[in-house]
Formats: structure tokens, C-alpha cells, sequence
């Protein structure tokens, strides 16, 4: 499917998106630039809204991309019923592939712009993409339809309201984002519902068409109310609009690192888990229940533990939550045959996984450059769209090759986010070596 002290003398320092103890003394007392904030407010009518705004954009846009399971199953038995399930997964992967990749593009232009202008655009080309998928007839439609128009759409209404609040907030950032990424989860669990309702009782066209009205609705509100404190045109232009320089600074590198191998098995539930239930004898009619499940656990993923991280350190909840969402998938999953064991595995992999979305932004912000927040987080999306392309395909690929047994599926799902779990344990001891130190 996101979304976050040295000593109390460096608390009021204003050039880093966080007052981490791994500041040095010396980038306290850098000269002071036009495009600075001069001091979070950490709250405030334009900053609440931001929050309301972003809150309002992800739950249409990203939480509709989360619901795309349904849609696999949808497709599989209808549309595109000649296709294997691993062909139909790259509509999915290609629309995860554009909005990751859009991201370094969609940040550098959020620098400098603002994000107005990029979310208006970003509601047109949504709403068409999903008007355009309605009549969508071949598998070349609905890749660019749903693969590129939309994933494009849903990039320039995800990442210039999350840039937004981080120059909003610092003290209560992790918050704040974590209560905006909660409505990915919240559409996420809503969607497939609703979805569903929709295509059952008047058809896929028209079921569309209802749901491109709503994302009108709000987007809209979500592109008048969400402001950034940094003024259009006040950050300097001369910077490539993929500063591939910030790889230099080790915890930012090893954090993409580690979100690359999440990122590559983080998606498969998302995509496999209805398909899973009704293979194992769920009725085909409740099956779509669990991604529901999985996406209202990462509703409260998404909030608790980023409320927790404003005190604890958000890198200090990432790196667990994490791991216990590849070790979900290792040990429930796989093991998961009726529907109580798999509502119970959706939920501690929503939790997980929800958690792990809604801490990433907070930990980039944390160790950048407040100027260069919204270029490293495009940057990190830009790379892992990457893995995130292929990851569904090759769970479908290893589907296929097993025989239609799902072992090797879930297997390498789970290694792989384990393993990103520990590169960025790696990250966390670059700031500061003591294992238990709350950063």
C-alpha cells in the first residue's frame, strides 16, 4: 500500500527536521537561510488541517491502492479471466512501480512549489484514471489506467501532504504523520468493502464511477486545507532533482537498504490474501473480510505506535515492528488454514505493517535536512519502487512454480522483511551505538 537530544541546549535547533543527539555542535550554528522555518509550532489551526487534509488524501488514494486485492480477485473471475493470477498482479505492481518511482520527481517539484498545484493535478489524473478503468476492455488498459495514470495520481496526493506536516511539526511529527497515514488504512479497509458492495450490486463500470465521485469529493477538500510553512519558490533550485549526494550520509543509505528488501515482500498480502482464503475453503463471499482485517489493523499501526515513537524514538519502534511483520508471515501465515487464523494473522500484520508505513517518514525527516524532506523522501520511494515492481510478480511466479502451494510465496515475503529489519537496526546504530537508546 504510509506513513513518524543531544543535550536541552540544541532543542531549538532549526535546520534539521529533529533534534536528534547525533546533531554535532557545529550544524547548530550554520547562517541562516530565507527558506528556514524559523520554529515548529507543533500545532495550530493550519497545521491541524494539514494533518485533516493529508488524513483525507491517503484514505482515497493510497487506501484504494491497498484494496487491490479485491480487484485481483475481481479481475481473475471476470475481466480478465484468461490471465494468470501473476499477470494480473503486474496491474498492482505497476501502479506500486509509478508510485514509488514518482516520488523523487514529485518531492524536488514539492520543494519548490509547494503542494497545491501538485495535488490539483494529482485529483484530475486520479479521478480520470479511475473513470478510464471503468471502461477499460484489455489488459493493456488496465496497466495504464490503473498501473500508470493511477499510480502517478496517487503519488502527487501522497507525498507533497506528509512533506507538508513535517514542516509543521517536529516534537509531535511521529504523531502527526502517524494519524494522516492512518487513513490509507482506514480506505484500505473500507475499499474492499465498499468495492465489493459496489461491483456486486451495480456492476463494475458503474461501481467506478461512484468511487471516482467520492475520491473527487475529497481530494479536493484535501488540496484546499493542507499547507506547507515553507513558501513557494523559497528553496533554492540549483540542487539535481535526484540528490543521489544524500546516499553519502550512511543511516539515510542503510535506511533505503532495508526499506528495499521491505519493501519487496511488504505488498504480497496485500495482494495474495483473498486469493489464499478461498483457495483454503473461505466462501468467496467473506474472503475479501480478511484484507478488510488487515487494512483496519493498520489503521491503529499507523497511530499507536507513531503517538509512542514522539516519546520512545521513532527509529526505536521501527526496526521491531518491522521484523514482527516478516516474522508474522513466517509463522502465522504459513500456517493459517481456517478463517479465525487468518483474521488473526490480517491483524498482527496490519499492526505490523502499518506501523512500519507510518514510521518510515518520521525517521527520513529525522535525519534530514529539513529543506531536503521532501527531495529524501521522494528519493527513498523513487528506489524501492523498484523492488516493489517485482515483489508481486514473483510471489505469482513462485505460485506457479510450487504447484499453486503458497510455502515459497510466503516464505520469501517474510525473509525478505526481516532481513530489511535488520538493515535498518543497522541505521539506528549509526546514530547512536547503544542498542536500547531512544532515537
Amino acid at each position: 500500500m504510509a506513513t513518524i537530544s543531544l543535550v536541552a541546549s540544541v532543542q531549538n535547533v532549526r535546520l534539521y527536521g529533529s533534534t536528534s543527539h547525533n546533531l554535532k555542535p557545529s550544524q547548530s550554528k550554520r547562517p541562516k537561510r530565507e527558506d528556514e522555518v524559523e520554529e515548529y509550532l507543533d500545532g495550530g489551526l493550519a497545521a491541524w488541517l494539514t494533518v485533516f487534509g493529508a488524513f483525507l488524501a491517503l484514505f482515497c488514494s493510497f487506501g484504494q491502492m491497498n484494496a487491490f486485492g479485491t480487484f485481483q480477485s475481481w479481475y481473475t473471475a471476470h475481466q480478465l479471466r484468461d490471465q494468470h493470477p501473476s499477470t494480473i498482479a503486474w496491474i498492482g505492481s505497476v501502479q506500486l512501480w509509478v508510485f514509488f518511482f514518482s516520488g523523487g520527481f514529485i518531492g524536488r517539484v514539492f520543494d519548490i512549489y509547494g503542494p497545491r498545484i501538485l495535488m490539483a493535478l494529482g485529483t484530475a489524473l486520479y479521478v480520470s484514471s479511475i473513470l478510464l478503468t471503468s471502461v477499460a476492455r484489455t489488459y493493456s488498459e488496465y496497466i495504464l489506467a490503473q498501473g500508470i495514470m493511477s499510480g502517478l495520481g496517487i503519488g502527487m496526493l501522497f507525498y507533497p501532504p506528509l512533506a507538508s506536516l513535517s514542516t509543521h511539526f517536529n516534537k509531535y511529527r511521529a504523531t502527526a504523520l502517524g494519524i494522516a497515514a492512518a487513513g490509507s488504512g482506514l480506505g484500505g479497509t473500507v475499499y474492499p468493502v465498499l468495492l465489493q458492495f459496489l461491483f456486486s450490486r451495480i456492476g463494475f463500470s458503474y461501481g467506478l464511477h461512484v468511487s471516482a465521485l467520492l475520491c473527487f469529493v475529497l481530494c479536493t477538500t484535501a488540496t484546499l486545507t493542507v499547507t506547507s510553512r515553507i513558501a513557494p519558490g523559497k528553496v533554492q533550485t540549483s540542487a539535481p532533482w535526484l540528490d543521489l549526494h544524500s546516499l553519502r550520509d550512511p543511516r539515510f543509505l542503510l535506511l533505503v537498504i532495508g526499506s528495499c528488501f521491505v519493501s519487496f515482500g511488504l505488498f504480497t498480502p496485500f495482494c495474495y490474501i483473498v486469493s489464499y482464503a478461498t483457495d483454503h475453503g473461505v466462501d468467496s463471499t467473506t474472503a475479501f473480510y480478511v484484507l478488510a482485517m488487515l487494512n483496519l489493523a493498520s489503521v491503529f499501526g499507523r497511530i499507536a505506535p507513531a503517538h509512542f515513537a514522539d516519546a520512545f524514538g521513532r527509529f526505536t519502534l521501527l526496526v521491531p515492528c518491522a521484523f514482527l511483520a516478516g516474522a508474522s508471515s513466517l509463522v502465522l501465515w504459513s500456517t493459517a488454514r481456517t478463517l479465525t487464523q487468518l483474521m488473526a494473522y490480517a491483524a498482527l500484520y496490519g499492526l505490523s505493517s502499518g506501523a512500519f508505513n507510518a514510521l518510515i517518514v518520521p525517521c527520513i525527516a529525522q535525519i534530514s535536512d529539513i529543506r531536503e524532506i521532501g527531495m529524501r523522501i521522494g528519493l527513498l520511494y523513487s528506489i524501492i519502487s523498484f523492488p516493489s515492481l517485482i515483489g508481486n510478480p514473483a510471489a505469482g511466479a513462485l505460485l506457479r512454480v510450487c504447484g499453486g502451494s503458497y510455502t515459497g510465496l510466503i516464505a520469501v515475503s517474510g525473509t525478505s522483511i526481516v532481513i530489511g529489519s535488520l538493515f535498518m537496526l543497522w541505521s539506528k546504530l549509526k546514530i547512536n551505538p547503544d542498542l536500547f537508546a531512544r532515537i
